[in-house]
């Protein structure tokens, strides 16, 4: 389920704000904490170079991968979009959703956020959610 979102979010490393919205759209799937998608306008321009590789989602469709690129520091593969989303997940088109775990600073109206476990979930915890979320030892066949 893609939804708008009104939270205020905020990505920082190494001092630079890399995104700061409260026009994200939240995604939520099933045990999943939600995945927040932040609009390019804002997202701080110049930072995003497309990196390697896609993924195929049977909901949202075909994602992209990016790079955060901060002078030499190179965050490789730390945000995905989906440039065609499918028809449920229109509200995805362009908008860029962010892995925690690479950043100094996640937050969700202003709680430091949790990055979901497991190498490939990108889910945001905060204390407003209650798992077990997908990404924890012995949850692969969930």
């Amino acid at each position: 389920m893609a939804q708008s979102s009104s939270v205020h979010i905020i990505i920082e490393h190494q001092g630079v704000t890399i995104a700061d919205t409260r026009r994200s759209v939240r995604v939520i799937e099933t045990s999943h904490p939600p995945s927040y998608y932040i609009p390019p306008d804002d997202i701080r321009p110049g930072l995003l170079r497309h990196a390697s590789g896609r993924s195929l989602c049977e909901w949202k469709g075909e994602a992209v991968y990016w790079d955060v690129v901060l002078g030499d520091i190179v965050l490789s593969r730390v945000g995905w979009s989906y440039p065609r989303p499918s028809p449920a997940f229109e509200a995805l088109r362009d908008h860029v959703a962010f892995y925690a775990a690479p950043f100094e600073r996640c937050t969700v109206d202003g709680e430091f956020v949790v990055p979901q476990p497991g190498r490939f979930y990108g889910g945001w915890i905060t204390s407003k959610l209650s798992g077990p979320f997908k990404g924890v030892p012995g949850s692969d066949g969930w």
